[in-house]
């Protein structure tokens, strides 16, 4: 039974137990979850620790760039290079991330496509003599433990005193204090290193190997290998391998020759410089093109403008003739209606008598029970059209009328503004349901022409109904008095569009209106405006887009140039010979 016992202790001993060595983590189905990535602590420019004790340096770079685009995750464990090589062998690493390529080491090792080409010198104290690897002989020489020319001077038997040292910068401290004879270690690392301890004596005065370096897993280890190599072909192609190594590597091989790599700096400022200036030009040439636009526009809206004055300017010699035309029969009518008025009052008594005594008979095609009502109001409907033929015939031959404003006279702005109201009664009904008026009983009487500010505020009632977008939305109108500033004020608030604040400066500019598809001439706020200016009073806006217009229209109480004190009167109408 003793063999038993030890058969099965040989068994478990041969099973690896859980945390015993193994850094790679097996989840579902083997695939592994954590790669061991191992390298040297102190191999610059290719892999070591920084200050803050994390790993860096170009194999590092090159590394996680694989991961990245391999979609593994990687833990990178950097001690001296004896340790981790002797990791790899043992299990306890996955994969070296550099490692020269040699016969020998294939026993062991197999190795991914190199991803660099490590040169490896012969270093000397300046003045030396200069040697060959076969003149090393009883010769003391320094190596790194575990490097490959520590594997090559032992395999080759070349007959050197081997000094193995853990780094490479032991090596060349050792050396540049006078120890041993030299040195065999890879040439960047060496140079690097010389310049970061400041070893100004020690100088390379041979180059005798070109070695291949790449990554090394153990042999047989297909799997892993063709995932590193996969990824670094990614990066090769990509350009982003050549990035990384130009990034570590290149200046430190261009220090040795020719800098070109200079030259590119200088040639990429230069080029960097004339982009620059070449996108100033573009940009330059942009902002002279919009500007160009922008005159253009402007000069095409003038052209525009001018061609809408000519219009307007020959429109009003046609309205001026019209308006002569329409005035003699409307003046006409005036006459007539008040006589035809007095004969129906004659007649009305006769008409009644003969009703009571046959009964009702027909009148003008209707019952004269039905016309006696309505024959009065025909005739006053009738005489009231014929005054605002009259009064819209005077507002024409004003508008042709180039300057002037007519003979001042006190008048009530109450009465002007309900007349106004009455004038454009049937636009309000069709835009709102909701017309409020609010008149001050306080307004004392103004001085000017009543007429003309009449005109005002229909301009300002009709823009009020064509801002709004339905019936539900509504306007107010206001007259106050502000004694303290002696003056009196129109008031018309909307609920409709509002107006876009890059538009507020322009509304009494001649021309300008937002509704020219609509027909809009952008003549009804301009001439206002000039009204207004005419009785030495003052038209604002206040607009936010979609929350309405607040228009206010404000008069002196008695203006400087006030010339008339008769009371208040209504105006009458005039008379032209027909």
């Amino acid at each position: 039974m003793g063999w038993l016992r030890r058969l099965a202790l040989a068994v478990c001993l041969m099973v690896p137990l859980p945390g015993w060595g193994q850094t790679v983590v097996e989840g579902p189905e083997g695939v592994r979850d954590v790669i061991v990535v191992g390298g040297d602590h102190y191999h610059p420019p290719y892999e070591f620790l920084d200050d803050d004790g994390e790993p860096a340096g170009y194999n590092v770079e090159l590394t996680q760039a694989i991961a990245e685009v391999m979609g593994i995750e990687v833990r990178i464990e950097l001690k001296p290079w004896s340790e981790v090589r002797r990791g790899l062998e043992q299990g306890e690493i996955d994969i070296l991330q550099g490692m020269s390529f040699s016969e020998a080491r294939t026993e062991q090792f197999d190795f991914a496509p190199p991803h660099a080409i490590v040169h490896q010198s012969i270093f000397a104290r300046r003045g030396d003599p200069v040697v060959e690897v076969e003149e090393l002989r009883g010769k003391e020489v320094l190596v790194q433990r575990g490097d490959i020319m520590h594997d090559y001077l032992i395999e080759h038997d070349i007959g050197a005193v081997v000094i193995p040292v853990d780094t490479h910068a032991d090596a060349l401290r050792a050396l540049a204090a006078g120890q041993h004879d030299y040195a065999l270690v890879a040439n960047l690392p060496a140079l690097y290193l010389s310049r970061e301890l400041g070893l100004t004596n020690l100088v390379p005065v041979a180059r005798p190997f070109s070695l291949r370096y790449g990554y090394a897993v153990r042999q047989g280890d297909a799997n892993l290998l063709a995932k590193f190599s996969e990824g670094l072909a990614i990066l090769k192609n990509t350009g982003r391998h050549q990035a990384i190594y130009d990034r570590w590597l290149g200046p430190l091989e261009g220090g040795e020759g020719f800098p070109w790599h200079r030259v590119g700096q200088v040639g990429a400022a230069l080029s960097a410089l004339l982009l620059l200036i070449l996108g100033v030009i573009v940009i330059w040439n942009r902002l002279l093109k919009r500007e160009v636009a922008a005159r253009t526009e402007e000069l095409r809206l003038h052209q525009q403008q001018l061609i809408q004055a000519d219009k307007m300017a020959s429109l009003g010699v046609l309205v001026s003739g019209v308006a002569h035309e329409i005035n003699n029969p409307s003046s006409l009518l005036l006459l007539n209606l008040p006589v035809l008025r007095d004969a129906w009052a004659d007649a009305e008594p006769i008409l009644e008598a003969h009703y009571r005594r046959h009964g009702d008979f027909p009148f003008g095609g209707l019952p004269y029970s039905r016309m006696r009502e309505e024959i009065p109001g025909m005739i006053d409907d009738m005489q009231e059209g014929t005054r605002r033929i009259k009064r819209i015939v005077g507002d024409l031959k004003d508008f042709a009328r180039q300057g002037g404003s007519a003979q001042a006279e006190l008048f009530d702005l109450n009465e002007v503004v309900a007349t106004a109201v009455r004038l454009v009664d049937n636009s309000i009904r069709k835009a709102t349901g909701r017309f409020e008026t609010h008149y001050a009983d306080d307004l004392p009487p103004l001085v000017g022409n009543a007429q003309r500010i009449e005109q005002v505020v229909i301009n300002l009632v009709l823009n009020a109904c064509q801002a709004l977008e339905n019936p539900a939305q509504g306007i107010r109108l206001t007259t106050r008095h502000e004694r303290s500033e002696g003056r009196v004020l129109v008031e018309v608030c909307d609920e409709g569009c509002g107006i876009a604040p890059e538009d507020m400066h322009r509304l009494t500019d001649p021309f300008f209106t937002t509704r020219r598809e609509c027909g809009g001439t952008g003549l009804g706020l301009s001439v206002s405006a000039s009204i207004v200016s005419e009785h030495q009073g003052g038209l604002t806006f206040d607009s936010q887009p979609g929350h309405g217009t607040r228009a206010v229209l404000s008069l002196p109480t008695r203006p400087a140039d006030a010339t008339s004190t008769s009371t208040p009167q209504t105006r009458e109408q005039e008379t032209d010979a027909p």
